[in-house]
């Protein structure tokens, strides 16, 4: 999980990043804070009689583009440090993509593998009604992340909608699509990852055909786009989830390798491959890196190993600011956080408008939107990185706040 000092890692690149935008000290301090940050108290019976309180999160950044947007993450380690980190990337991801949303983000400190499934709806819809003077369609709109799905968004939904008094579908995004979610949410992270590396691979001159790739992650989106840069001709040699890593240089069988973690719940000994720690498989030699799961996977402990041309990160905060420095230093292509793994609140937003308009769109037509908008995102960007002799990252940080920045100033400061 992120750390106790993530979001200073925030304020020390909105520090770096204002060296090229030079933004007003009355704009620039405010893109320093969270607008508002609420704590909760969870009391949820659990299924032997007693009550446990949990404690919950909702956090919104900044709003001057739009509503707040943001997920729920449900883990033990959740704390409001984590939710005010991501609540800032939030922000200036949906302004990289050019949505009219502002950065929100929630979470529950809470271990749902030791919960029930009913435990964790009488959470959820404890934690729906706490927070519900804080949560709209006009106001801010949730979604799944960490250890939550469409079934943790439909209770949300359904409890908001209670209180309500009638159905408002656009208070979540990735819900069922019975419910009025979207068609392709379920990838749409993947697919806007494998977008912006394969534009990332074209700008370096590189073929993608056979192309070697390990992913950090083997959950929704890692295994996604697994499955999606392997039918593109590349071969996938390394794999981890939470309690394995497998590395095999000839190319992984990707249907192989599902199967058995359907079975086994884990990669851990799988045969067609070496048994590697997280640590060596972020070594081992690859074309491209694609951490995919937790924070801090890349770290100044192991970035100094990495062979990877590209690091594409489909994680949020998967690199730390040492080890990206490292990377930079060694001419990795780093594609972040804020640009690579967006497409998930580009197809949340595709959802949020067909609800608001009672009219759905067609998965192809998605998909097309979506490609549009990840392509003219990287090339913006790229373009901000060649003129500013920067790399990606700054360039992204410097499109998002700079747009963030701009939005502020003309609404001004009331009162």
């Amino acid at each position: 999980m992120t750390n106790n000092n993530s979001f200073q890692g925030v304020l020390d690149r909105l520090e770096a990043v204002n060296k090229h935008l030079n933004l007003p000290p009355a704009i620039y301090n405010r893109l320093r804070s969270p607008r508002r940050s609420l704590i909760v108290s969870l009391p949820v019976r659990m299924d032997n009689g007693e009550v446990k309180c949990f404690e919950g999160y909702r956090v919104h950044y900044n709003t001057a583009r739009g509503p707040a947007k943001g997920g729920i993450r449900y883990h033990q380690n959740v704390t409001l440090n984590e939710i005010i980190t991501l609540a800032a990337l939030m922000t200036w991801k949906c302004a990289i993509v050019d949505l009219p949303f502002g950065g929100a983000k929630g979470g529950v400190a809470c271990d749902t593998t030791k919960m029930s499934r009913d435990e964790i709806k009488r959470m959820t819809r404890r934690y729906t009604h706490e927070i519900a003077m804080f949560i709209g369609p006009e106001s801010d709109i949730l979604a799944p992340d960490m250890y939550t799905d469409e079934q943790i968004m439909a209770w949300i939904m359904d409890t908001y909608s209670t209180i309500k008094g009638y159905s408002v579908p656009g208070v979540v995004t990735g819900k069922p699509v019975c419910l009025g979610g979207s068609l392709g949410r379920k990838t749409a992270t993947s697919h806007g990852l494998v977008t912006v590396l394969l534009e990332a691979v074209k700008h370096l001159g590189l073929s993608y055909k056979d192309l070697a790739v390990s992913i950090i992650g083997f959950g929704n989106v890692g295994a996604t786009a697994a499955d999606i840069l392997h039918e593109k001709g590349m071969r996938i040699v390394g794999l981890a989830d939470s309690k394995a890593a497998i590395y095999n240089a000839k190319g992984l069988d990707i249907k192989s390798v599902k199967r058995y973690k359907a079975d086994k719940k884990s990669l851990a000994g799988f045969k067609d491959a070496e048994q590697v720690s997280l640590n060596e498989l972020v070594g081992l030699k690859c074309d491209i890196l694609i951490p995919a799961a937790m924070e801090g996977q890349i770290n100044s402990k192991n970035a100094k190993n990495v062979k990877a041309r590209i690091v594409a990160e489909g994680a949020n905060d998967p690199t730390t600011r040492e080890a990206d420095a490292i990377l930079n230093d060694k001419g990795v292509f780093v594609l972040p956080d804020i640009l690579a793994n967006a497409g998930g609140v580009v197809v949340s937003y595709f959802e949020w408008v067909q609800d608001i308009q009672r009219y759905f769109w067609h998965e192809d037509e998605i998909q097309k939107r979506l490609e549009n908008i990840m392509v003219k995102a990287f090339k913006h960007v790229l373009t901000i990185a060649q003129d500013k002799k920067v790399d990606m990252r700054t360039a992204a940080m410097i499109l998002g706040v700079g747009r963030v920045a701009e939005a502020s100033a003309v609404r001004g400061l009331y009162p």
